[in-house]
């Protein structure tokens, strides 16, 4: 697939997706949707051990594309098919990725791009950034997953202020509600997230496959069936190359040099 909407490159076992349509603050076409579907899947199959996902210019993502005629917009009188043909699909395909992912937050994630911007394992920020859930001031609800994901993320009186107001949450506030890892200086947002990702990279990635899993599986299950689930993940890990290197590392006093297998 040729990319016109967003910029990819997989280097050093680093998949790098960035949405590319600074003129509308990356806002997201149906186009752009199916290009970053188009990425995630290289992502996977191409052998990358992280993803690292930001935004071209003065923002990482405002949200669906209102432009008539652009696909998800204003012009729909089923506001919600835009979700189940293209938004929906495309955050359950970054929750299956079997590697991390980092988010580089660059100026507004708002709508939409709050939720892709949130749903990063690694959320780092610029200090320019900020999250916003804009719906009510257009008469519409919280979608890309902010529903279930902020409450658990911040809690409910928070949540509830973020959907009901639909003010902005500075980069600072994210990082003292615990929406983001880490705040840094716009000049170096991407050096410091690079650098993230590269350390991902080299660490157990299929361990951090299943940890990914279990989290977001054991938000819905009980706790003795999350110590099952964690019984066989552990089996799982317990039975790869890396974790043998580990305990090599381990007993050897030295740094471990994990494969990604």
């Amino acid at each position: 697939m040729t990319y016109d909407h967003i910029l990819f490159a997989i280097e050093d076992s680093v998949a790098t997706l960035t949405i590319n349509r600074p003129q509308v603050l990356n806002a997201l076409s149906q186009q752009s949707l199916d290009e970053m579907t188009d990425a995630l899947d290289r992502t996977r199959d191409e052998g990358a051990r992280v993803l690292l996902i930001t935004g071209a210019g003065r923002a990482f993502c405002s949200g669906a594309d209102l432009t008539p005629g652009k696909g998800s917009g204003a012009t729909r009188q089923d506001m919600g098919r835009g979700l189940e043909t293209g938004f929906n699909p495309l955050l359950e395909r970054i929750a299956r990725l079997p590697v991390p992912v980092v988010t580089a937050v660059n100026g507004a994630a708002a709508g939409g791009g709050c939720g892709y911007a949130l749903a990063g394992d690694i959320v780092i920020a610029g200090a320019s950034a900020y999250f916003l859930q804009p719906f009510a001031n257009i008469g519409l609800v919280p979608d890309v997953g902010a529903t279930w994901l902020l409450p658990r993320l911040i809690g409910r009186a928070r949540a509830t202020q973020m959907m009901m107001l639909g003010e902005r949450i500075p980069a600072a506030t994210a990082l003292e509600w615990g929406m983001v890892y880490q705040v840094v200086e716009d000049a170096v947002l991407m050096e410091t997230a690079r650098a993230m990702a590269t350390r991902l990279a080299a660490g157990p990635t299929i361990s951090y496959g299943l940890m990914r899993e279990g989290i977001a599986r054991a938000a819905a299950m009980t706790l003795t069936d999350t110590l099952a689930m964690e019984r066989v993940n552990q089996r799982t890990a317990g039975r790869t190359a890396d974790h043998a290197e580990g305990v090599a590392a381990f007993l050897e006093k030295r740094k471990p040099v994990f494969q990604g297998r």
